[in-house]
């Protein structure tokens, strides 16, 4: 009798230790920092920008996104790569400004791991007038 109850009693325990709260995507990904640039839009993107403001201009009363997306990816299609050069090399000059914007932000991030913006010796330079002002207070 007395092992099975302690199979009973091992059970409960092994139940209790399921009811760990499991993390959901968001919990498991980093909070995104805002300050960093945004990724560049692909050639088809940067011919979606353009086609979303022709398709509205020929089509003023249609509001289906999934038709003007639709329509335009067909349009893409069709297109030679001669068509598609002004838009690729579009993209490949957005991706360049990215690349830029990339690497400052890391030096950024890089150079700012320290404590504050002051250099070094205005952070001593502080601490030693501190020290020297408590100094004078004890001579009082």
């Amino acid at each position: 009798m007395k092992g099975a109850k302690s199979k009973a009693d091992s059970r409960k325990a092994d139940s209790s230790r399921l009811a760990v709260k499991k993390q959901t995507k968001k919990e498991k990904q980093a909070a995104k920092d805002p300050n960093k640039p945004k990724r560049p839009p692909s050639a088809f993107f940067v011919f979606m920008e353009d086609f979303r403001r022709q398709y509205k201009e020929k089509h003023p009363t249609n509001k289906s996104v999934a038709v003007v997306g639709k329509a335009g990816g067909d349009k893409w299609k069709s297109l030679s790569d001669e068509e598609k050069a002004p838009y690729q090399a579009a993209a490949e000059k957005r991706k360049e400004e990215y690349e830029r914007k990339m690497e400052a932000y890391n030096r950024k991030l890089a150079g700012g791991d320290d404590e504050s913006d002051k250099s070094k010796s205005e952070v001593n330079d502080e601490d030693d007038e501190d020290v020297s002002g408590d100094e004078d207070e004890d001579d009082d």
